[in-house]
């Protein structure tokens, strides 16, 4: 089985793939993550992999200690000075060489806001997910199982069976059920609505007073 490690350099790798096809009039328009546009997340991308721990930690300082001020305030600042193109660059030889908090950062919960992230840009455009099976598989199992302080997707997946049909993953927690696809699913336990009217099941109305 894959390792987290392997699963996030294929990821970043495919997400690279779709993000060379992309135009600036794609990067210009909002993502799905709140008030950033498609060229923003790219940047907050970047800037993961970017960012020495000191600088966020300045940066957080700057912004009272609010870590979501911080990490916006960071990615609108380098989209403003680089193009997509160079952010894209960017991004690619950073994967293979990080310099940033991502050096240290689990990577099981580094692969997670990647995928969460793609979706955002790829739903935003209204096109399908191009991330595999076996990535969303472990993003689901760590949504479920790992508490997060920034996506709470483990409590909105509380009490419910949920079942993603493409990937044969279940979630059973002996609650009203909800069936869907795997990066449905992730998107929406990461707290994104869009996807919810894709969303199957008697579970869906609990679901969507969790979001």
């Amino acid at each position: 089985m894959s390792t987290p490690a392997s699963l996030l350099h294929d990821s970043d790798f495919r997400f690279l793939d779709f993000a060379y096809r992309l135009s600036e009039a794609d990067w210009a328009r909002p993502s799905l993550c709140s008030e950033w546009t498609n060229h923003e997340v790219l940047a907050h991308l970047v800037v993961g992999y970017r960012t020495a721990p000191g600088a966020l930690a300045g940066a957080l300082v700057r912004d009272r200690g609010s870590f979501d001020r911080a990490n916006a305030r960071l990615a609108r600042v380098l989209a403003a000075r680089r193009q997509p193109a160079e952010l894209i660059d960017d991004f690619s030889a950073l994967s293979q060489a990080p310099r940033g908090v991502a050096r240290i950062f689990p990577r099981r919960l580094l692969l997670g806001d990647h995928v969460i992230h793609q979706l955002d840009i790829a739903y935003g455009l209204g096109m399908d997910s191009t991330i595999g099976g076996e990535a969303l598989l472990a993003v689901l199992d760590t949504q479920v199982r790992v508490p997060n302080p920034f996506v709470p997707a483990a409590a909105r997946a509380r009490g419910l069976t949920l079942r993603a049909t493409d990937i044969g993953w279940v979630h059973d927690d002996k609650g009203p059920p909800v069936t869907g696809t795997a990066a449905d699913f992730a998107s929406v336990l990461a707290g994104r609505p869009h996807a919810l009217g894709r969303l199957r099941g008697d579970g869906v109305a609990m679901l969507r007073s969790r979001l």
